[in-house]
């Protein structure tokens, strides 16, 4: 009955496991859609050089910065979200 006091109960070792999976594999998901997104944003298909040019180096910077700026404002409004609803209220009201 922790959980009544404001605890979270204790996770076993397999739900431990369980949830360091997921977070990998979010995690992992989250990385694949940012290559595949700002490289078909900022790098030609036809490649010239073996290296990254200084146009394509600086739209990489930008791409992933805005990639993650989104990721956390979008990670903000839906524990926000939920917290809305885990208090009783519902979101947009």
């Amino acid at each position: 009955m922790s959980f009544l006091f404001g605890r979270q109960p204790q996770l076993s070792s397999e739900q431990k496991i369980a949830q360091a999976e997921a977070e990998i594999d979010m995690v992992s998901d989250m990385y694949a859609r940012l290559v595949q997104s700002c490289s078909k944003k900022c790098i030609d298909s036809s490649y010239r050089e073996a290296d990254l040019n200084k146009g394509e180096g600086v739209c990489l910077d930008r791409c992933v910065a805005k990639f993650f700026e989104v990721n956390v404002k979008v990670s903000e409004k839906m524990q926000g979200e939920a917290q809305g609803r885990g208090a009783g209220g519902f979101p947009g009201m």
